[in-house]
Parts: C-alpha cells; structure tokens; sequence
C-alpha cells in the first residue's frame, strides 16, 4: 500500500480513469456470479456496484435483491442481506444463505463483533494522520426518512479514520465503523470539515453525474464460524475511484 503523497502537477498528469457506467437495470447472471467474492456453505460476500440500491424502493426499479436468485448453488431459497450498504457505495457486501445463518449474522453485525473498513476520498482531510470521531447522530427530521445529523442527545456513534495519502487538495482514508448508524460515515466526516468526495447529501456532490460518492467497503472480517479464523474479504476498487485514489498515492495495489 502506497502511502505517499501526490502534488497538484502529478495529479494533473494523471490520466483519465474510465467511468463505470450508470446502471440502468438489474445485475445478468453473468454479472452477479461474477461478483462473489467469497462463498461457504453459511454465507456469500459479493462486490456490490455502486448506483444499485440493495433494497426495492416504494417506486421499484433495478435492485440488486433481484439478482440474489441467481446465488443459489443448489440451495432451496436464494440468500438474504445480513446487511445494508447504500445505493452509491461499492464493495463487500454480506448475504446469509440460509435462515440459521442470517440469524447468526445479525447478531454478528449487531453486537460490532464485524470488523469492517471503507475506503473513501475526502475533500481536504483531517489534520490528524490517525483519530477518533466520537459524534451522536440522530434522524435529521421524519421527512428527510434515513438522512441523518449530529446531535448530542441522539446515538452514540464513533468512527475510527486514517489517512493513508494526500494530494489535489483531498485525502484518502480507511474509515473504520465502530458503532452502524445510518450514514454514519458521510456525516462524520462532512461535520468534521472534510466531506466525502461526491455526496451529494451531506457534502458537496453534484445530484447528477460525475464525481459520484467516493466510498467503497474495501474489507470485511466476520468470525463466523467459532472453531475457524475469521473470514477476511477484500473487495477491489472500482472505476469511478481509481483517478482520485491515484491523485492521493494509491498505486493500484
């Protein structure tokens, strides 16, 4: 990992990253099983793409759940999400294969007995190399549905951060969850002064088009088997993060 910084005129001799494409429907079966990134006999970790929401919406529309029929391998029901990621962010995303399993997940995932990292590109970025954000968020208002806010009488919520490059007036940062709060990680970071590059709820992001929200669950490590190690996951890094990765000293590793 590459953890050295870029200046302004590397940045601009960078060529330019290809794009992935918007989505406009939902995953082929090629497109699914190519994505699975783990599989045992309790569970499946696939890489999401970002533009896809996990869930269908009140207006339906392309959702990644209606793919999951195509994950079966033999079993009698497709598998489930053990988790949620949000419709822009790529990367690890967990799915139980079966009730028993799920079951056992959730309780993973709401205990933080999961250890889960994001990688993301921030506007300017903290002065501190390594920290603690330690900000109780609470709903923004019951019309706003899952945006969320800092509020000193809401959740506890605290996320780890470092930064593992700068350069081009950004930063990269491995974010790490401590508790799950919704959006947890674009609100701390937006409040702390260094929104996440293309949020175009809590920072600076264009509604449509280019540059899309710079978040990605990079790596994923679930205990769930008690007489195994861990299962340890990493998705890689898609297209629409790559030129501004690069800007702040990813190598492409």
């Amino acid at each position: 990992m590459n953890q050295s910084n870029a200046s302004e005129s590397d940045t601009d001799a960078l060529p330019i990253a290809v794009v992935e494409p918007a989505l406009v429907g939902d995953l082929t079966e090629a497109d699914i099983l190519s994505r699975v990134l783990h599989r045992d006999g309790l569970m499946l970790v696939i890489d999401k793409p970002a533009g896809l929401p996990v869930h269908r919406g009140p207006k339906g529309g392309p959702n990644l759940e209606n793919s999951f029929r195509f994950l079966q391998y033999g079993l009698p029901r497709a598998p489930v999400l053990a988790h949620r990621l949000d419709r822009d962010t790529s990367g690890c995303l967990v799915l139980g294969r079966h009730r028993k399993a799920t079951a056992s997940l959730g309780l993973l995932f709401k205990h933080s007995r999961i250890s889960k990292t994001y990688w993301a590109v921030v506007e300017g970025g903290p002065e501190a190399d390594a920290g603690v954000i330690d900000m109780p968020l609470g709903r923004l208002n019951a019309e706003r549905g899952w945006w969320m806010k800092p509020d000193p009488e809401g959740l506890p919520s605290v996320s780890n951060f470092r930064v593992l490059g700068r350069g081009g007036g950004m930063a990269w940062l491995a974010l790490e969850p401590v508790t799950g709060r919704t959006h947890q990680l674009r609100v701390h970071t937006s409040a702390s002064g260094y929104p996440i590059v293309g949020d175009n709820i809590y920072g600076n992001g264009p509604r449509f088009g280019e540059p899309t929200l710079h978040l990605h669950a990079r790596e994923i490590v679930i205990p769930i088997s008690k007489n195994k190690d861990p299962v340890r996951v990493v998705a890689p890094m898609p297209p629409h993060l790559q030129q501004r990765m690069r800007a702040c000293g990813w190598n492409g590793e």
